[in-house]
């Protein structure tokens, strides 16, 4: 499955503003729950939450990747939020998040929500990929890069 598969551009915010954790995972609910009416913003964020309530999804180097199961979506589907200024998220490394990529897959999709979350670590670990999404200055732009990379 590529990123263009279960990212829409809709689903992507550039220079957005959050203060904490929460403000970000709350902005990633709304996006993925404004793009799908079947969607409720409220189980978004929850399942989101629950999983950083096990640990942070904070990779290091002010990467995110909030993720979840969810058992009334029926395909992966993403969200990529770029923070005008990164937020605490208790990342590995201790550094703010601005670059988060959240991801929701069906409740049985066990492996291939393994197999999409190790592509996107991957992926979000190469610099000098991470500095075009730093230096991308619109949601369209950013959806660009993403889609391409794979």
């Amino acid at each position: 499955m590529t990123i263009a598969e279960i990212l829409s551009p809709e689903c992507v915010m550039c220079k957005a503003v959050a203060v904490s954790k929460k403000g970000a995972l709350e902005q990633l609910s709304m996006l993925i729950a404004d793009t799908d009416p079947s969607l409720d913003y409220t189980e978004i964020f929850d399942c989101l939450n629950a999983r950083e309530r096990l640990g942070s999804t904070g990779l290091g180097h002010g990467i995110a990747i909030p993720h979840g199961r969810h058992n009334t979506i029926t395909h992966p589907t993403a969200a990529f939020l770029k923070l005008k200024q990164g937020v605490d998220f208790d990342a590995i490394d201790q550094q703010p998040v601005d670059l988060l990529f959240a991801l929701l897959v069906p409740e049985e999709s066990t492996d291939e929500h393994l197999k999409i979350l190790s592509r996107l670590a991957e992926m979000f670990s190469e610099e000098a990929f991470l500095r075009r999404l730093r230096a991308a200055s619109t949601a369209d732009r950013l959806f660009e890069l993403l889609v391409r990379k794979e």
